[in-house]
C-alpha cells in the first residue's frame, strides 16, 4: 500500500526524526511497555498502541499492523512490532518480512512474559494464562466474550480440560493476586501465581 507520506519520503520532503523508534503494540502490553520507557529513560521510543480486542479476530492483526506501519514509517527511523505470533499462524510474521520491520519473537504475550524457552520447556496444556492486563480486563475479555455472564453454565464446557489458572504477574501487587484468584475460582480452576516480570519483552526492548 503506497501513500502520498510514502511518495513524499521518498522525495526528501519528509525524513524521519533522527534515532526516533515508534513501538507499534498491541494495546494489552500498554502499561508495561510505557512502564518500561519510563524505567529505562528510553526517551527515544514512542508508544503507538492498536485495539487489544483484535486479539477476538487474529485474522485482522496483519491488515492493522500495516496500516499503522504505512501510515507512521516516514516519521521514525525504525518500526518495532510489540506484537508476537498471536493466533495469525505465521501471517503477522510474513507480514512484516514484506514491510521491512521486525517484530517481538514468541507464539504469544504468556510465552515472552515468561520467556520463551522457560514457557515452551514447561509444555503446560491444561493451563490457562492471565497476564496483569487480562486480570483487569476478565469481564471485558473472558466473561463477557464467552458468554458466562449470560449463561454460567457453560463454564465447564470452556474450562472442564483446564486443570488450574497460571496467573502471570507484571508486578507485584497483592490486589491484583487477589482478583486473578477470585477468577479462577470462578473457573472452578486451582490457582497458580508466577512472577515474570516483563520477561523477554524487556529484553528485546533493551535490545533496540
Amino acid at each position: 500500500m503506497h501513500t502520498q507520506d510514502d511518495d513524499l519520503f521518498e522525495h526528501g520532503m519528509i525524513t524521519p526524526q533522527k534515532g526516533r523508534i515508534l513501538l507499534l503494540a498491541c494495546g494489552a502490553l500498554a502499561h508495561e511497555i510505557l512502564a518500561l520507557i519510563r524505567l529505562n529513560h528510553w526517551d527515544h521510543m514512542d508508544l503507538h498502541c492498536l485495539p487489544a480486542k483484535l486479539h477476538n479476530t487474529p485474522d485482522r492483526i496483519p491488515n492493522a499492523v500495516e496500516t499503522a506501519v504505512t501510515a507512521k514509517r516516514a516519521e521514525y527511523d525504525r518500526i518495532f512490532v510489540v506484537y508476537a505470533d498471536c493466533g495469525t499462524g505465521g501471517l503477522l510474521q510474513s507480514r512484516c518480512a514484506d514491510l521491512g520491520v521486525e517484530m517481538l519473537a514468541g507464539p504469544h504475550c504468556y510465552a515472552f512474559f515468561e520467556g520463551n524457552d522457560a514457557f515452551a520447556s514447561r509444555d503446560e496444556m491444561t493451563a490457562f494464562y492471565l497476564t496483569d492486563f487480562l486480570v483487569r480486563q476478565f469481564d471485558a475479555f473472558v466473561t463477557r466474550p464467552l458468554g458466562l455472564d449470560r449463561h454460567p453454565e457453560l463454564r465447564d464446557m470452556y474450562f472442564g480440560n483446564y486443570e488450574k489458572l497460571v496467573y502471570q504477574a507484571q508486578v507485584e501487587d497483592p490486589a491484583l493476586t487477589e482478583l486473578a484468584r477470585g477468577h479462577a475460582r470462578a473457573l472452578g480452576l486451582r490457582f497458580e501465581r508466577r512472577f515474570t516480570g516483563y520477561g523477554d519483552l524487556s529484553v528485546a526492548l533493551k535490545q533496540l
